[in-house]
């Protein structure tokens, strides 16, 4: 997650409340408000009711898709009792919904030999299939000119953010054999259009900011018409105000060959209309450009995308288990905020890792130089006890600790690292050199200051003074570079330095356990060190101190010159 490029979300439930409301409707040729009253006997009731597969329980509540509920909610609004009129007019057969067709139809008894076809939808499409429309009770042929004037109405209401279906019936004699879409669906009665809202998350608009911010590009995927899907994403701040060429529909992108899809992908970040089969054109295209994409499903025909998406995301509340076992990742809240979360908890887990990497392989590098270049010069190298003992109390607490660090401030303003990033990459790999040669050459230099400004005279007494203060001061410029890594080009000193306490205790515990071998009698031997005088511990001290100064100079050279972001 930490490593995400690409955010392809569904709209519905992700981006928005999955709380549809019905805002207004359109039937004899005039928009109403929700408000205002509707003829119970009307057929636009009728056909939002009965082309609905929403079940009412005994206390009221009413169970289903979050669109056909609030079609029921509406028509019972109005005093249509849709569970009476089904009792009188039994559904006896189904067209169900089709992600290519964008239409339900569901065929009722009329109980006079008669059947009556109900058909909601995508309006365009709806339109497609009919032939007629109910005007003021009566049914008469539908013109040209009545189809622009449905046209533009449904325009007029996409642009405002509301979803716009579009209900038709048909009365028949009787039932086909084989009930399908190409046998009902045609020679329709257009009666009207509801327009619902789907309220937008009020944080999916910050961080969809901050997923830009974070060098994410935030697609939106839904089955809405074009103006609808644009409105939308205007208003989350997916994209610019009045950028048409951002959005494309399902049937422009079958238009497009794979290839010049793989070259014009960028060009588009709302795609409306789409079917499932489309998501995968989607990600195997951002994955041609070398881009790490999450893309999210709730449905059993979304599974195709999700597995072949680098992080498959499913509805945790909307979901289908088909979803969730092809997915990666299971969105408990099914809300767009919490994959950007996600994204900031895989970038500090990665950036945690990469601390104790770092500090880990710097410190042995350190260890590594310090005893390559004491036995080349000649000089007493450090015993295997004290490496060891450096070892247990510098590489255990101190870089377990670092895997717990908290978030970094400006994590969120980074960009991705990419596909084929590593722990060692991001300049990662050359601090771990230099810094762990840094480590060994102050080792060394305490060495040779404790050689050539000895404090007690004789040979054995005075390279077992330099001895002992080497051993202490390449265990304590480890735990000083400790804090060094907390960050791998901001500054020490504009950081809550003392915020892990996990972190403060591993540093006290191993500083301590190092000094114990030193100061407590009976340590001395056991571990073939001299006790340090006061002059002697201040050169070990400011050994650690200029391991800090070294490596802050560096960083800040880093960050003014070569314009290295934090």
């Amino acid at each position: 997650m930490g490593s995400t490029e690409i955010i392809a979300s569904d709209k519905t439930g992700t981006l928005t409340q999955n709380k549809m409301t019905v805002e207004q409707t359109y039937y004899d040729g005039e928009l109403h408000p929700a408000k205002a009253g509707v003829d119970s006997d009307s057929q636009l009731l009728r056909v939002m009711s009965f082309a609905n597969d929403t079940n009412r329980q005994d206390d009221g509540t009413l169970l289903g898709d979050p669109t056909e509920t609030a079609l029921v909610a509406f028509a019972q609004q109005h005093d249509f009792d849709y569970q009476d009129e089904l009792s009188k007019t039994p559904r006896v057969a189904e067209v169900p919904f089709d992600s290519e067709r964008k239409l339900m139809s569901t065929i009722h008894d009329l109980g006079n030999g008669q059947y009556l076809v109900a058909t909601k939808g995508a309006p365009d499409e709806l339109l497609r299939v009919s032939s007629a429309i109910d005007r003021d009770g009566r049914v008469r042929d539908l013109t040209a000119s009545d189809r622009d004037d449905i046209l533009g109405i449904n325009h007029q209401l996409a642009t405002q953010a509301l979803r716009v279906l579009g209900m038709a019936y048909r009365i028949m004699d009787r039932i086909p054999d084989d009930v399908n879409a190409t046998l009902i669906e045609h020679q329709l009665i257009f009666a009207g259009l509801v327009a619902m809202i789907d309220p937008e998350r009020p944080e999916v608009r910050q961080s969809v900011a901050e997923a830009k911010r974070a060098g994410i590009r935030p697609l939106m995927i839904t089955g809405d018409h074009r103006d609808t899907a644009q409105a939308i994403s205007e208003r989350l701040g997916i994209i610019t105000p009045g950028d048409d060429h951002a959005v494309i529909t399902g049937r422009e992108l079958d238009q497009i060959s794979d290839e010049d899809f793989a070259h014009t992908v960028q060009d588009y970040s709302v795609y409306a209309r789409v079917a499932p089969e489309h998501k995968v054109r989607i990600v195997n295209a951002w994955q041609g450009q070398g881009k790490v994409v999450a893309m999210t499903g709730d449905g059993v025909n979304d599974a195709p995308a999700l597995k072949a998406a680098d992080i498959g995301i499913a509805m945790g509340v909307t979901g289908t288990e088909v979803a969730k076992g092809a997915s990666d990742m299971i969105l408990a809240d099914d809300n767009f905020s919490t994959i950007v979360d996600a994204v900031r908890a895989g970038r500090k887990v990665f950036a945690n890792i990469t601390k104790s990497i770092q500090y880990l392989l710097s410190a042995n590098l350190g260890e590594v130089l310090t005893l390559f270049m004491m036995t080349m010069i000649g000089w007493d190298i450090l015993a295997p006890v004290h490496i060891l003992w450096i070892n247990l109390v510098t590489d255990t607490l101190p870089a377990i600790a670092l895997g717990v660090e908290h978030t970094e401030p400006g994590i969120m303003q980074q960009q991705p690292r990419g596909r084929n990033s590593s722990f060692l990459s991001g300049g990662v790999g050359s601090a771990i050199i230099w810094q762990g040669l840094l480590e060994g050459a102050l080792t060394l230099g305490v060495y040779w200051l404790a050689i050539t400004f000895p404090v007690h005279t004789g040979y054995a007494a005075m390279h077992a003074d330099a001895l002992t203060m080497a051993y202490v001061t390449l265990g304590l410029i480890q735990l000083f570079h400790a804090f060094n890594v907390k960050s791998l080009h901001g500054s020490l000193f504009t950081m809550h330095v003392w915020n892990n306490r996990a972190f403060n205790w591993a540093i006290g515990v191993a500083a301590l356990a190092l000094a114990v071998t030193v100061v407590v009698p009976g340590f001395n031997s056991l571990f073939h060190v001299t006790t340090l005088n006061a002059l002697q511990w201040g050169m070990v001290a400011g050994a650690g101190i200029l391991m800090i100064l070294v490596v802050e100079i560096v960083k800040f050279f880093q960050r003014r010159v070569l314009k290295v972001k934090i």
